[in-house]
């Protein structure tokens, strides 16, 4: 099974773009700031994980969301790659939710 929950902040306002062609899909982008549970000195205090949104959960965070904003994630953890312009390979990991709430507190 592959499912993820995450809480944390928005590391800034959200970055949402539409697909090409006939039927275009939004695609939401944020990194979201996930404090670390047992903190180290000199060690980061959160981790900062990158989100995908797609369609209306992407045009939701659009509306609702902007830096700083506290939200609850839940989705599938997902990896890729790409050759970028250097001719490098470059791996990608990103949380692919399926489910957004926006904490009261």
């Amino acid at each position: 099974m592959n499912k993820v929950i995450l809480m944390g902040r928005c590391t800034k306002d959200p970055e949402v773009r539409w697909s090409q062609g006939e039927k275009s899909t939004a695609i939401g982008r944020i990194t979201l700031a996930v404090d670390r549970k047992f903190k180290q000195d000199g060690q980061p205090t959160a981790d900062y994980i990158n989100c995908l949104a797609f369609g209306k959960r992407a045009e939701f965070l659009e509306k609702y969301c902007k830096k700083g904003t506290k939200l609850v994630i839940e989705g599938s953890w997902q990896t890729g790659s790409y050759t970028n312009k250097a001719g490098n390979k470059v791996y990608t990991n990103a949380v692919s939710y399926t489910h957004l709430t926006l904490p009261t507190t």
